[in-house]
């Protein structure tokens, strides 16, 4: 069983990386949340596999009983990246629907954003003149 939720967690976090490092936001959120399900494997694993039901009876010990904080954190863990990626999700299609681009750009430093100024106050002249 552990095997295979190794291979799941190296699968999930090699997709997850992949399209994290892509220009898309779409497939930005959806890495994010790929990595975010690999963490949820990797918690889940960490509990005992194949133990007993932590309920507590009259006269039961503990021993063999699978610890409920692992499964307390990524019940938590899941509602909070389910919340995550709805909010991207939503500011991805805001973005959409102001006609924006949808893709990840870098961020512009002092020089760009002083040229893109000069560019427009000279077209802004040059319009001016020919009027």
């Amino acid at each position: 069983m552990i095997p295979i939720v190794a291979a799941s967690v190296f699968l999930l976090l090699a997709a997850g990386v992949y399209l994290l490092l892509q220009k898309s936001w779409l497939r930005v959120v959806i890495g994010l949340g790929l990595i975010a399900h690999a963490v949820h494997l990797i918690l889940l694993s960490s509990g005992r596999p194949g133990g007993l039901a932590p309920v507590l009876l009259a006269g039961a010990g503990i021993e063999g009983v699978t610890d409920p904080l692992p499964q307390a954190f990524v019940l938590t863990a899941i509602v909070i990246a389910m919340a995550m990626t709805i909010y991207l999700f939503a500011a991805m299609a805001e973005l959409a629907r102001r006609g924006k681009r949808v893709d990840v750009e870098p961020v512009p430093d002092g020089n760009e954003e002083r040229e893109a100024e000069k560019r427009q106050s000279d077209l802004e002249a040059k319009g001016r003149t020919e009027s």
